[in-house]
């Protein structure tokens, strides 16, 4: 990040010298005693600045930094996709919210150290830390022309420049002193996305959990409040909490949220857990582009699974309102992701996830094996980007669904899970068929079903059962080594 007035003398706070650690915890320690010190100093310089005469000295502090090197291959556990890195070398990562990402750098760096028996050394990276993530909207920091001084003269600014997806688009990315990555997001491109996610939904990334699913219908939401105050309700569910876009964490069952007037773009709703491992529902809305935005952003907190639960059309005729499609495949026609995931790439189904949705729809449904097909059809869900492609001439689109033997239509699954793919986040979709456009049953009031409407709560429970299942896998066992490329960072 390059001053726009070189001239200006720097001044900087003082921080511990690199230091090599074999044990995680002190290492997660030291990282959040140097962030700590450049917050504190970033949010105590502005203060005292912001309101008067341009200083004339600028004020910069910086990242703290892990870094790794090996000069041997490892010896790990074959089975395990992730905590080693690819060979010998040099590894590093600037670090961001080493508050928030304690539980997960812990067990990151504590696998690094057990598979390669070397030490990490963390210290203060050259990458400045911008003034608007240190102060995370405890401060209002003005837009130029609000103050009497051009703010980058004085303090770094976010820079675009510093928060690009080269690392997980496996473009063969190095930092600038040859360095390889040693995780998937620098802290730059975390800042920024933690920032963006209180923007879009309303809600603190605090309370983020480990298994997402989204959605694009507002019923689930209503459903899946009364599921959670149901949760309260029950003091053996293990669940803590809940939080709405706008409102405090309710503990009570029957305390009221306090939503705001107008929701968010993508209204979130938290059902917390100890270690974050509840669950957070997320109404994307319709279209590939929310789905993008919503994953792009929500990849940072490394969650353990995400999976789409929401409405799609049904391509075949043997299909009813309300039965399930459980995508084994995706016909990528979104196009929101062409630039950073081809659409030649292969999108594949995770076993572990295709068995926990269906074990949870044969819960849920009291069915199961061939039984199972009377509701519900596995096979190829086609996204895209065009609501209404039923107004367009028809033979071109009819002729691609049926040469992709595709069973459903939507606007989303394919870009959840192209972006699961693509962030190494396990996906998975389980959608509703809510109308049959080919087949003379379209989405119009009163064409829905009482059948259909019941769907609506046993579909997320359906979802809700499957993150349980889930939650009580092995992390490496989630995270399948289809999701990984021939050099892949050490951290998940």
């Amino acid at each position: 990040m390059i001053p726009s007035d070189a001239n200006l003398p720097v001044l900087s706070p003082d921080v511990p010298e690199p230091e090599a650690f074999s044990d995680a915890a002190s290492a997660v320690a030291r990282l959040r005693e140097i962030y700590e010190i450049a917050v504190e100093y970033l949010t105590r310089t502005f203060q005292d600045n912001v309101a008067g005469d341009r200083p004339d000295t600028r004020f910069r502090a910086f990242y703290p930094e892990l870094r790794f090197t090996t000069t041997t291959f490892a010896q790990n556990d074959t089975r395990l996709s992730f905590g080693h890195v690819a060979g010998p070398g040099t590894y590093s990562t600037t670090i961001t919210r080493p508050d928030l990402f304690e539980g997960y750098l812990t067990q990151q760096i504590d696998l690094l150290i057990q598979n390669h028996g070397q030490p990490v050394t963390v210290g203060v990276s050259d990458t400045a830390m911008p003034v608007h993530f240190a102060v995370r909207g405890e401060i209002t920091v003005p837009q130029d022309g609000a103050i009497k001084y051009i703010l980058r003269d004085v303090f770094d600014v976010p820079d675009l420049a510093m928060m690009h997806d080269d690392i997980v688009n496996g473009i063969g990315f190095r930092h600038e002193d040859g360095s390889a990555p040693l995780a998937p997001f620098t802290a730059p491109r975390i800042d920024y996305s933690l920032a963006r996610l209180q923007h879009y939904t309303a809600t603190a990334p605090e309370h983020f959990q480990n298994h997402v699913l989204f959605t694009n219908y507002q019923f689930y939401v209503q459903e899946f409040e009364a599921y959670a105050r149901a949760m309260l309700a029950d003091p053996d569910s293990g669940y803590s909490g809940f939080v709405a876009p706008g409102c405090d964490e309710i503990t009570d069952p029957d305390a009221p949220l306090c939503l705001p007037e107008k929701l968010p773009q993508m209204p979130t709703y938290h059902l917390k857990r100890p270690g974050n491992a509840g669950i957070t529902l997320v109404n994307i809305g319709v279209g590939p582009s929310n789905a993008k935005t919503a994953t792009d952003h929500i990849a940072v907190m490394r969650p353990h699974a995400w999976l789409m639960v929401g409405h799609c059309a049904g391509l075949r005729n043997s299909q009813r309102l309300g039965d399930f499609v459980l995508a084994h495949g995706y016909l990528r026609e979104d196009k929101v992701l062409d630039d950073d995931l081809p659409v030649w790439v292969p999108i594949p189904a995770l076993a572990e996830i295709q068995i926990a949705l269906e074990t949870a729809v044969a819960g849920e449904t009291a069915l199961e094996g061939y039984e199972l097909k009377r509701l519900m059809r596995t096979g190829t869900v086609a996204s895209l980007d065009n609501r209404n492609w039923e107004l367009r001439e028809h033979t071109g689109p009819v002729q691609r669904l049926s040469q992709s033997r595709a069973i459903a239509l939507d606007m989303e699954s394919a870009t959840i899970a192209a972006n699961g793919f693509r962030f190494r986040v396990p996906y998975g979709t389980l959608l509703c068929v809510s109308d049959k456009p080919l087949h003379g049953e379209l989405k119009l009031p009163g064409m829905a079903s009482d059948f259909y409407k019941t769907q609506v709560a046993r579909h997320l429970m359906i979802g809700i059962r499957a993150m349980e299942h889930l939650r009580e896998m092995p992390l490496e066992r989630i995270h399948s080594r289809k999701l990984r490329s021939f050099e892949e960072t050490a951290f998940l």
